[in-house]
């Protein structure tokens, strides 16, 4: 009368398609897990590479720089690191390596931004040799060490500074310390995931055509923008994605920064919805893609490919 007390496959046993089933998941996850591990570890190693560049050295040139135009200068010049030194962004050869040269003088107040640029430049040609040194629309390159850095000459105003506007006719206001701190309390929420992520950015944008690669600032300012208030947790590789996914619409409208600092993050891309910044967008949608496939192919080598 009793039922019967053998297992069998419809008694809670396993058939062979649920054997087969389990298998292939657990080869799967296998797989899952070397993928993971293989692109973290060679994020982890570019990364390294980035942090082993010489900044200490840049920094030295920033001090025999800043203790020379105090000479020159006769008073008081600050340094005011407004580049990504300052912000642990730096990627040598990719991203902003600039200072802002804060020339605090009663004389200088009413100059136009070239007059101030060219002051500079003189004097650091008088200094270092005029080979060594270049003057851009908004910026001064000097060169000395075997270290290249860009200066950029400000004047205070208030409590902030201003500097040359992206197209260097005029005047703009800026509050990098502001800009920086913004920076760093993103990074905390994101448990300091947002620097490494904003670097390895850098380094995928630094593959695109020279005249299609964003500005270092404009880089962290869209990283800033895309993970503020986002507090979920995240690996450095998805956050990857999600910048490239995120900046490729971000990108279309102008940055509104509240610290300041807007005015040199992308004026240079036009009006909302140029043609400059669409073909931004398709440039970082691109690498979101390559991203996805090559998550989805599993492939350790096509991330590797991003920063070829």
């Amino acid at each position: 009368m009793g039922g019967s007390g053998g297992g069998g496959f419809f008694s809670g046993g396993t058939s062979p398609d649920d054997l087969a089933r389990r298998t292939r998941q657990a080869e799967d996850k296998v797989q899952d897990e070397a993928f993971e591990t293989g692109v973290s570890d060679f994020l982890a190693s570019e990364l390294a590479d980035y942090n082993d560049r010489d900044v200490d050295g840049i920094n030295a040139v920033f001090n025999a720089v800043k203790k020379d135009l105090e000479a020159d200068f006769e008073g008081t010049v600050d340094l005011l690191f407004g580049g990504s030194i300052s912000k642990h962004t730096y990627i040598d050869g990719l991203s902003d390596v600039d200072a802002l040269v804060l020339m605090d003088r009663t004389e200088l107040k009413g100059k136009e931004p070239k007059q101030l640029q060219k002051l500079l430049a003189d004097n650091l040609r008088a200094r270092y040799g005029r080979n060594a040194v270049s003057v851009g629309t908004l910026a001064v390159t000097l060169t000395h060490d075997g270290k290249t850095i860009q200066l950029l000459p400000a004047l205070r105003e208030g409590e902030k500074f201003k500097v040359a506007s992206y197209d260097g006719k005029g005047w703009s206001h800026i509050d990098p310390a502001g800009f920086a701190k913004e920076m760093t309390k993103v990074n905390k929420a994101m448990d300091g995931k947002l620097v490494p992520c904003i670097k390895l950015a850098k380094a995928i944008i630094a593959t695109f055509p020279e005249q299609r690669r964003l500005s270092g600032y404009h880089v962290e300012s869209l990283a800033i923008q895309i993970f503020k208030g986002d507090s979920k947790p995240m690996t450095t590789k998805a956050m990857c994605l999600h910048f490239f996914d995120q900046a490729a619409t971000h990108v279309k409208e102008p940055i509104k920064d509240s610290s300041g600092q807007s005015v040199h993050v992308d004026e240079y891309l036009g009006d909302a919805n140029s043609l400059e910044r669409r073909i931004a967008a398709d440039g970082l949608g691109r690498v979101a893609r390559r991203i996805r496939n090559a998550d989805g192919a599993k492939s350790v080598q096509a991330w590797k490919e991003l920063f070829e």
